[in-house]
């Protein structure tokens, strides 16, 4: 865990809130890799998008059929406590992390993205996102709720890793989870003497930093994943960039609400 002395007992809001990997190891151990991928595949995760440009990467969810396919290897325990904290064979892209989000914030609406051009009042986008085209990837709503609750402490609670990037507007407020894409293998040597922080090493080992977001916290409209290749933690290098975001949407949508925006033509990207 990153705090050194450990968390204590925790629950799964408390744990997301403070980013506390040893209670995923735990979660992980007991769901199995199988049942992980499942639902992974269902958040969007482990194939393509849909997006409107072809070669879209499908990224890969790991399951023990497919290391005995590609590998010729069993599956191991230990692959399964760090797949579920989304490392060892896992790969996303930054979109699939923005629908899984949106899925799950949604009301566990399978969202597909595309790509459009907005009218000035909005409308096209609106009606898409009311959810009514979209199937449900059948999660029960009150899990769904604990999830999207956790989410929210992550950035408005005192403890939360993301709090110094929160909105003010309590019409606005941003919800949503920092990461961290581990670049390089700390051996345990390194680990018995102290990890290095991220100004004492070479820029392209440094970690990436990833944020997914939300806003706003009470009625989910927006979702925004953010990731700063060798940019160290998602507290400091990527939540501040998604809730610039979120703001200036919110910013744009006003606009376009009043149809002040300046546009060129009828339409704009």
């Amino acid at each position: 865990c990153w705090k050194r002395h450990g968390h204590g007992w925790m629950n799964l809001t408390s744990a997301m809130r403070e980013s506390c990997d040893v209670w995923f190891y735990d979660v992980a151990r007991r769901i199995g890799v199988d049942r992980i991928a499942a639902m992974a595949n269902r958040l969007g995760l482990g194939a393509p998008t849909g997006l409107d440009l072809r070669g879209e990467g499908r990224g890969l969810i790991p399951t023990k059929q497919w290391k005995r396919d590609k590998k010729g290897q069993p599956w191991h325990q230990g692959e399964t406590l760090v797949v579920g904290i989304g490392q060892g064979y896992v790969l996303t892209t930054p979109l699939q992390l923005a629908v899984m989000t949106a899925r799950t914030v949604n009301g566990g609406r399978a969202v597909t993205p595309h790509l459009t051009r907005m009218k000035i009042d909005g409308r096209e986008i609106t009606e898409r996102e009311g959810g009514r085209a979209f199937p449900d990837i059948g999660i029960p709503q009150e899990h769904l709720e604990i999830v999207r609750r956790s989410l929210d402490e992550v950035v408005n609670h005192a403890k939360g890793t993301a709090r110094k990037s929160a909105i003010a507007d309590e019409d606005w407020q941003m919800g949503g989870k920092t990461g961290t894409a581990q670049v390089r293998r700390i051996s345990k040597a390194e680990r018995e003497a102290g990890i290095r922080k991220g100004e004492d090493i070479a820029w392209r080992l440094r970690d990436h930093a990833l944020f997914v977001g939300f806003a706003p916290v009470h009625k989910p409209r927006y979702a925004v994943s953010v990731v700063v290749e060798h940019g160290g933690g998602g507290s400091k290098a990527a939540a501040p960039i998604a809730r610039d975001v979120l703001l200036e949407l919110r910013r744009l949508g006003i606009h376009l609400a009043s149809g002040d925006l300046p546009l060129a033509g009828e339409e704009a990207l």
